[in-house]
This record gives structure tokens, C-alpha cells and sequence, in this order.
């Protein structure tokens, strides 16, 4: 399905790992990754999350960073219905890579694999 891709479960060594996964919805290619890719000026993106779905790209691994990366933005639309609005805002203030939203969903990730307890 090009518009919304497939849906995907993860590995359950990977859920192990990282239970918090479980708390996401995941689909593989699919629209919304073009249309992240092409806001960015590219023709997709490796993830990308809308509420409580992240869709990944085709041919992209299920990369535990990537994943818990994508998992800390479903924790972000979760807190703040306006979200989507305010990471649009700061993208265009900041730039994507200096998003405070996108900072904090790396560090997050980082956290995590460096072994570190799950925080929403």
C-alpha cells in the first residue's frame, strides 16, 4: 500500500530489550515518509512519526536508535496536542537538526541505549 505502507511488528529480542517499543504502532514505506523527506529537501526520510505511528522506510533496519528515536516523538504527541504545530514552528526557527523537539528525541534515544531506565 504506497499511501500508507504495511504494517510491521517487531522482533521480540528487540521488544525485550526495549519494552517501551511496544507503546507504537509501525508501518514500513508509505506516504508520510516522502512528504518528510520532501520538507527536508530529499526524496524520503528513514522514520517518521505521526502520533502513534512511525512509519520506516523501506530497506531501513530496525536500527534500536532509530526506533527509540521515533518512539520519544509518539511520547511528544501524547503530551501536547498542539505538538505537531510547535515542532512545524521550531523546525522553521531553528532548523530541523537544532529542533528542540528533535534534540531531545535524540538524547533520549542515547539515554536508552547507553542502558540508562525509560522515561516518558
Amino acid at each position: 500500500m504506497f499511501i500508507l505502507g504495511s504494517p510491521i511488528s517487531l522482533p521480540s529480542e528487540l521488544l525485550d530489550r526495549f519494552p517501551e517499543l511496544a507503546g507504537a504502532r509501525y508501518r514500513r514505506g508509505g506516504l508520510p515518509l516522502r512528504v518528510g523527506g520532501w520538507l527536508l529537501g530529499r526524496s524520503t526520510v528513514s522514520g517518521i512519526t505521526l502520533w502513534k505511528t512511525i512509519w520506516l522506510a523501506t530497506g531501513v533496519s530496525l536500527d534500536p536508535e532509530l526506533l527509540l528515536h521515533e518512539l520519544r516523538h509518539v511520547h511528544q504527541f501524547q503530551a501536547d496536542r498542539a505538538f505537531p504545530f510547535r515542532y512545524l514552528w521550531r523546525s522553521i526557527r531553528h532548523g530541523y537538526t537544532e529542533n528542540p523537539y528533535e534534540a531531545d528525541a535524540r538524547a533520549y534515544a542515547a539515554r536508552r541505549i547507553s542502558g540508562a531506565s525509560p522515561i516518558v
